[in-house]
């Protein structure tokens, strides 16, 4: 009798691990073939494989999932830690380690207002580290020659750009195109961005545009590779995302905004008609303003030619001052000269005689020798006295007697060699007229006046016989 128990297990379908493995597998992909799992990343781990491992969690459960390196680039969003998104894929097994997973090969940000709460942490973030300080604002060109636009080749937004720039001021367009949503978006705006400012003749001012879109489609712009790069954009650079009312975050980061892109191509390029009338109307101000100048410097010029006088009239008057200055001149000349004549005549008359000044000297010679004299006398009983006091020696009183012999000596070699008559005993004749005046010049008496001649013994009388007529020195015999 065969055990009903046996029977029973023998009924019971037999697997193999793998087989039973891969039964679940199929089972799972079969079931949960494509699905769009909300969840919040966590434990996201990247592989240098490049794989990406993480795991999407709520408040009762949590998912492990799997983006292969091959999915990344389309996956539309680069996964953080803490940020809620929806993915999608389908539900697999790993047999090796009897565990499911969710393959994951596109991702988006879950609702609207996840997306609005990373974009603000984004800009609190950037806000802090100062990329969006005024202070770091540029002025954008006033006429650029090249004007670079970074935006998708395709639609109506880089048309509306060339046409409003070639209606208000045309000027070269140099067109970077790039993709501005979807998987890869940032990455070629950013590339675009550093390529322009790497260019060896960059454009003078760069434009950053793209048409409205859902928040999801704008999200390339909020990227924070695509912020830091315009920050650090060397070109002037003017942000033009979506509509109007459409904010995004490299509009904090660029220098100027614009609403619309065509909005961005007036800010780029001013109107050509606004800069003529402009510069007409400077020009008609410069060339009212020069007339204003001239017409005042003309004026001037009138009232000093009118304050001028007559010149013909200035050199007569000056022709005849002169004239009068040397008539004047040639009349008091010989004034002049006859009253310095008249003075020296007066002053010759007051000096004294030669004979007076000599009897003078002799006198003081006299009188200070008689002092002398009796100076010594006075000073040789003085010293017989003191001698006699002391008992000097005879050598003593013979020394201080030479002692004064030769100070008196010298005494009178000084006197005798400023006396006038050690100079006529040198062979010197003091030649005076009749009335005792000396003659120093052959023109100050007449051709053959008579003369006194005093030599060191005496005085004799003499006659000018004759003289030269160039005005030298007398020549020839004197009467004696």
């Amino acid at each position: 009798m065969v055990d009903s128990d046996d029977t029973a297990a023998s009924n019971i379908p037999e697997y193999s691990v793998s087989e039973i493995s891969g039964a679940i597998r199929r089972t799972l992909e079969g079931g949960f073939a494509r699905v769009r799992v909300r969840g919040e990343i966590t434990e996201l781990k990247r592989y240098p494989s490049g794989h990406i491992y993480l795991s999407l969690k709520d408040e009762d459960g949590k998912i492990a999932g799997v983006v292969w390196r091959s999915a990344v680039s389309r996956l539309g969003l680069t996964p953080e830690n803490g940020t809620e998104v929806i993915a999608t894929g389908r539900v697999s097994s790993y047999g090796e380690r009897s565990t499911y997973q969710l393959i994951i090969d596109q991702m988006s940000f879950a609702g609207e207002g996840a997306l609005l709460a990373r974009i603000e942490k984004l800009r609190l973030k950037l806000l802090d580290e100062g990329l969006f300080a005024l202070e770091r604002k540029r002025a954008l060109p006033h006429l650029p020659r090249l004007v670079g636009v970074v935006t998708s080749q395709k639609g109506a937004v880089l048309h509306d750009i060339c046409t409003t720039i070639a209606r208000r001021f045309p000027r070269s367009v140099l067109v970077w195109p790039v993709s501005v949503q979807g998987d890869g978006a940032a990455a070629q705006i950013v590339a675009a961005i550093e390529g322009f400012g790497r260019m060896k003749s960059p454009p003078d001012v760069l434009i950053v545009a793209r048409g409205g879109g859902s928040l999801e489609d704008l999200m390339a712009f909020n990227d924070e590779r695509v912020v830091r790069a315009a920050a650090a954009s060397p070109i002037p650079l003017i942000s033009a995302v979506g509509h109007e009312t459409d904010t995004t975050l490299i509009d904090f980061a660029s220098d100027r905004r614009a609403p619309t892109p065509t909005a961005a191509a007036e800010l780029a390029v001013p109107l050509r008609s606004e800069m003529v009338a402009d510069l007409a109307h400077r020009n008609a101000r410069l060339a009212g303003a020069l007339m204003r100048l001239m017409d005042q410097a003309r004026a001037r010029l009138e009232r000093v030619v009118a304050g001028l006088p007559d010149l013909p009239s200035l050199l007569n008057n000056a022709r005849m001052r002169l004239d009068d200055r040397g008539q004047r001149h040639e009349l008091a000349l010989p004034t002049v000269t006859e009253r310095a004549r008249a003075r020296l005549v007066q002053i010759e008359g007051r000096l004294p005689s030669l004979e007076l000044v000599v009897a003078r000297l002799r006198e003081r010679v006299l009188r200070q020798a008689g002092q002398l004299e009796l100076a010594v006398g006075r000073g040789l009983q003085a010293w017989e006295s003191r001698i006699i006091r002391a008992r000097l020696s005879p050598e003593s009183i013979l020394n201080a007697i030479r002692l004064r012999e030769a100070r008196l000596e010298g005494t009178v070699g000084r006197l005798e060699a400023v006396s006038p008559r050690a100079v006529l005993a040198r062979g010197y004749v003091l030649v005076q007229d009749m009335s005792g005046r000396p003659i120093t010049s052959a023109a100050a008496n007449p051709q053959g006046g008579r003369i006194v001649l005093e030599f060191a013994d005496g005085r004799r009388d003499a006659r000018l016989d004759k003289g030269r007529g160039d005005g030298s020195s007398p020549q020839g015999e004197f009467g004696l």
